[in-house]
């Protein structure tokens, strides 16, 4: 009994000693640190990091292309070259991968003139151009839209008087905008097919205010980032040819 009696009391006191105490945050202070030229390096991290700098600019450096003119995503009315480039990179390399997993071919592809984060100028085009031209973590993704949707992107389309990438589509508009014709693969537009459209996951969750995307018949991931499109695209490209052209245009 006596043996049970000093196991119960050496059982409440572990209790007793485990019990949390009460804490309450009383006040917390903060300042901004700005983090510019007036900060020191320090050698001996300096020194450390340099030979992993010297591959990681190597690797971004290296020459994957070659590019002849001058591209910039403020070089045309409703399509630029840039946008082509990026557009028919990602219908070309995109779609092998989509066929593959699911049967199906991408019909369009749709992205925002925004998503362009800078120019490709005159000279050799590395990995370092992909990052700077897609600096975000956007992936591929292929929307299956209604025909009806698709109405309603001619309408975004019109209003937004922008030269928003797109491949494997013909959009004629008039003088103001108002787009008059729109065909995909080479066919009028219907509202009782679907169609696979290959865009961003940021336009799809409603970015650049493209609500058509909403409750899409179906939503495949390719698991492909938009600047991994543009590298591999890249390195199988000997020397860009990408030009303005008569897919999106006014009349």
């Amino acid at each position: 009994m006596k043996k049970l009696t000093k196991i119960f009391l050496a059982a409440t006191i572990v209790m007793i000693s485990c019990k949390s105490e009460y804490r309450q945050l009383e006040q917390v202070e903060g300042k901004r640190i700005a983090v510019d030229n007036s900060v020191q390096e320090d050698p001996k991290i300096a020194e450390f990091i340099a030979p992993y700098k010297q591959h990681l600019n190597e690797t971004l450096d290296s020459p994957l292309s070659y590019n002849p003119s001058f591209l910039s995503k403020s070089d045309g009315d409703l399509n630029t070259a840039i946008g082509n480039l990026m557009a028919d990179a990602l219908m070309e390399q995109v779609n092998p991968v989509f066929q593959k997993n699911t049967g199906n071919s991408i019909d369009m592809v749709l992205l925002n003139h925004g998503g362009i984060r800078a120019e490709i100028p005159v000279g050799n085009v590395s990995t370092r151009t992909a990052y700077q031209i897609m600096p975000f973590e956007n992936e591929v993704v292929i929307a299956e839209l209604k025909g009806e949707k698709i109405m309603e992107m001619m309408d975004y389309l019109s209003k937004a008087k922008t030269a928003h990438p797109v491949s494997g589509v013909q959009i004629i508009a008039d003088g103001s905008y108002l787009i008059k014709n729109f065909t995909i693969q080479g066919q009028q537009v219907s509202k009782d097919s679907t169609y696979f459209v290959a865009t961003s996951d940021y336009l799809v969750g409603g970015g650049d205010n493209m609500k058509f995307f909403a409750n899409p018949v179906s939503l495949q991931s390719s698991e492909y980032k938009i600047r991994n499109v543009m590298i591999d695209y890249f390195k199988k490209t000997d020397t860009i040819r990408s030009v303005i052209d008569d897919r999106y245009i006014r009349q």
